[in-house]
């Protein structure tokens, strides 16, 4: 990771709402796969943004 994509996580992660809306994002999708529930869990916030 080079230090501009460090620097900007950085920043994020100081951000009340970032850090609340990834946390809700991680409880979602580890909620998802636990409960296997069909939408969610393998289908989750980064292959929606094409990431893989």
């Amino acid at each position: 990771m080079g230090s501009v994509k460090l620097e900007q996580l950085r920043k994020k992660i100081n951000n009340e709402d970032y850090l609340n809306g990834a946390i809700q994002r991680i409880a979602l999708i580890l909620s998802n796969e636990l409960l296997d529930t069909p939408q969610g869990g393998s289908y989750h916030e980064r292959q929606r943004k094409g990431r893989k």
